[in-house]
């Protein structure tokens, strides 16, 4: 049987073809749509999709109408009293009436659950979910065995670090549901400061041992937030200041709740981690050094990936997870020739190749790729997607070699959801961040093979066994999908896309 399962009307909307074990095609509306993390669904990726067949049941990520029963309580009228925003109306505005009918609706934090866990290598494991929110649920925690999920704790509305998060994001002039891993790479930079953390932490959280509890003022005045403890030095280092205080709150919140899951789910040692909040890689590394070593992290962990979870939930079996390329497939062979040339040039180059990646971040099929030696490769790839100079770029190193360079937290990041210190920072300054560490993504032969095989050529020729890495995209639009949009790149921005 093949099963759709569809994300939209929230942010980043998504769809998720699967037939037994396999997942057939998944995919971004952004991609096809060029709007950054159109909540839209459009008839171009359903006709994508459809070269992988036509679904037999079609399953939603969320339940409407117990969402519009919180968006009542939090006074969110607008979206209470209209029908437009009820999935099956959008479906049938995008499609065509009757071409595509929703048979079953599967809770927001459910699907969640479900996408990590049934793409994970456990049978048996903790899920942990913490995002912005669901109908209800902000943060919930599940033990998972065989085919059954059964949840164990749960955090509801309004209390939400994903919401509060967020709400900070946005405190700092950054776009929310979007800029947040922005506001972590700030943190960084930011003068590490008790007095501010503990001035934030009283002005927003209610002190709780046992769970997260929220005070209401983050729906008051969070957009003129000032701490008093912040001095005004009349430069914007008060931005990178609250940044790091806001990271720092965040860890701690989050360790609490991985507690939590150690005393709720005492079974295993496991963990299946979703949510929008999983994409916090900083966070992460902490809590596979402190608390589960063994932890799976689906690459699209947020709304996005709810799309697959609810398709997962519904066909009750664990699903062959061994690639993120399930996307839109630009074919040929991946161009290690040509790549290779211009990496030994100097030069920036892109590469535009097989199928797109599932998830916010380009893992090699939809990259901007660059020497991680070169003192001035950081700047000049900054100029060129148009982003703030103090942002860092990734390192994709052979897996073999990850080790040698980064003290990792773990044996495998090959979906870039780690940092680790660099031990030879003066040596690679186009991937280390000011704390000296890097987003790493390890590349083995069975994750891309092509990809492993340029930085196995790259590593030949100069000794290095990684490069840089970096989504192909400009800032503030979508990672390219197709031939159109890499030619349109390529014209646009001087930059060669193989």
């Amino acid at each position: 049987m093949k099963i759709l399962g569809i994300n939209a009307l929230n942010h980043d909307a998504a769809i998720t073809l699967i037939e037994d074990d396999k997942i057939l095609f998944a995919a971004h509306a952004e991609r096809y749509s060029g709007i950054k993390n159109d909540s839209n669904l459009n008839k171009e990726m359903f006709q994508d999709m459809e070269q992988y067949g036509t679904p037999d049941k079609v399953v939603y990520f969320e339940r409407p109408w117990i969402k519009k029963l919180r968006q009542l309580k939090a006074g969110q009228y607008s979206e209470v009293f209209t029908l437009d925003n009820l999935p099956q109306r959008h479906l049938d505005s995008v499609m065509g009436k009757w071409n595509y009918t929703i048979d079953e609706y599967v809770d927001h934090h459910l699907s969640h659950a479900s996408s990590t866990y049934f793409t994970s290598p456990y049978d048996e494991s903790a899920v942990v979910v913490i995002d912005a929110i669901g109908e209800f649920d902000t943060i919930s925690i599940w033990y998972a065995n065989g085919t059954k999920l059964e949840k164990r704790w749960s955090q509801t509305y309004p209390h939400s670090l994903g919401l509060w998060y967020s709400a900070m994001t946005q405190r700092l002039g950054l776009k929310p549901q979007e800029d947040e891993y922005i506001l972590m790479g700030m943190s960084a930079w930011g003068n590490p400061n008790r007095e501010l953390v503990g001035d934030i932490y009283h002005d927003f959280f209610e002190l709780n041992y046992n769970n997260l509890r929220l005070k209401r003022n983050l729906h008051r005045g969070c957009l003129d937030y000032n701490p008093i403890s912040l001095p005004d030095d009349g430069t914007e280092q008060w931005k990178f200041d609250i940044a790091w205080a806001v990271q720092h709150i965040c860890e701690i919140e989050i360790r609490k709740i991985f507690n939590i899951a150690r005393r709720v789910v005492p079974e295993t040692m496991n963990v299946c981690y979703s949510g929008g909040v999983a994409l916090n890689c900083v966070a992460n590394s902490l809590i596979t050094k402190e608390y589960y070593p063994k932890m799976w992290i689906l690459p699209n962990p947020g709304d996005a990936g709810s799309s697959l979870g609810c398709a997962a939930y519904v066909n009750k079996q664990h699903l062959d997870f061994d690639s993120a390329f399930l996307g839109y497939n630009i074919k040929g062979r991946y161009p290690v020739k040509p790549i290779l040339k211009e990496l030994l040039k100097g030069n920036i180059v892109g590469v535009a190749n097989g199928r797109a990646e599932y998830g916010p971040r380009a893992l090699g099929n939809r990259s901007l790729l660059a020497d991680p030696r070169g003192n001035f490769v950081k700047d000049k790839m900054n100029e060129i997607k148009n982003r703030q100079k103090f942002r860092p770029f990734a390192p994709a190193v052979l897996e073999e070699h990850a080790n040698d360079i980064f003290k990792m937290p773990t044996d495998k990041s090959q979906f870039m959801q780690y940092v680790a210190k660099c031990k030879y920072p003066k040596k690679y300054p186009a991937i280390c961040h000011v704390d000296n560490t890097s987003r790493v993504q390890t590349v083995s032969k069975k994750d891309n093979p092509g990809f492993y095989k340029l930085i196995k050529e790259f590593y030949k020729e100069t000794g290095c066994p990684m490069i840089l890495n970096t989504s192909l995209n400009i800032k503030g639009q979508p990672i390219v999908n197709d031939e159109n949009d890499a030619k349109e790149f390529e014209n646009k921005y001087g930059v060669k896309v193989f």
